[in-house]
């Protein structure tokens, strides 16, 4: 089996149907089979989105019922049939923030490729809002917690189907929680040792916050994009978002 996965975190603020815009363009033309979306909050930017990835026919999202949002702003594309979907969500964990509208969690995919089938784990975890990992803080508490949860989740799923997660875990590559998540489901960190920033520094200095996790006999071959400007319709040059995308090229052992 072999398989191109894309997962960004497109960043909700500011122009964002106009990025959207640009990211279809440049997804629509790309060779990925699958694609994990974070922060595709509104239903409207949703379906322009839709309507510019013809290729993509296939896709899963869940509503934020009563809201009028994308359930944990996630939107998993695929260029193949998706023949299972489900969304794990998270515990509201303390301290409250408006991140509780959202109703985070994990969007679980099961594609069916043409030389087998992909379970495909898109998510994105709460936000550090004091940017501190430490043990004891209270939102590395949060994650924490979540990670574990994400963890049991993706144990119940059989261990023989190729399987890969990856999205915005808003947690360091190096946190000993991140490593012990990793430890707990087994799965491979395809950046493992990698600690260019997945996060735009000029935004932030926080690292290599965007993770892409595969099971043992899969390998993957990754690299950061959409690190260059864009122009947008209006001319006007910016970012595509405050994050790098990561892309990976996934094949089996029996390739």
């Amino acid at each position: 089996m072999k398989a191109r996965v894309l997962t960004f975190n497109t960043l909700f603020r500011g122009q964002a149907r106009a990025r959207i815009g640009v990211l279809a363009g440049l997804i629509e033309q790309a060779d990925h089979d699958v694609v994990c979306l974070q922060e595709v909050i509104s239903p409207r930017v949703l379906a322009l989105l839709r309507r510019a990835v013809p290729s993509y026919p296939y896709a899963a999202s869940f509503p934020m019922l009563p809201l009028p949002l994308v359930r944990g702003g996630l939107v998993t594309l695929s260029r193949h049939p998706i023949t299972r979907r489900h969304f794990q969500p998270f515990p509201l964990a303390r301290p409250a923030r408006p991140e509780w509208l959202l109703g985070k969690g994990a969007l679980f995919t099961r594609v069916r490729l043409p030389a087998g089938h992909l379970t495909v784990v898109n998510t994105h975890l709460s936000a550090n809002m004091d940017m501190d990992w430490s043990p004891g803080n209270r939102y590395a508490n949060v994650e924490q917690s979540e990670l574990r949860h994400l963890a049991s989740a993706i144990n119940r799923i059989d261990r023989s189907e190729p399987l890969v997660a990856m999205g915005d875990f808003n947690v360091p590559r190096d946190s000993p929680y991140f490593q012990e998540f990793v430890s707990a489901t087994g799965l491979e960190d395809a950046l493992a040792g990698d600690t260019e920033p997945t996060f735009r520094p000029d935004y932030a200095d926080i690292g290599a916050i965007d993770q892409l996790l595969v099971r043992p006999g899969t390998h993957a071959t990754t690299r950061l994009v959409f690190k260059e400007a864009i122009q947008l319709i209006t001319g006007a040059s910016t970012v595509l978002s405050d994050h790098y995308g990561i892309e990976a090229t996934l094949t089996t052992d029996d390739v």
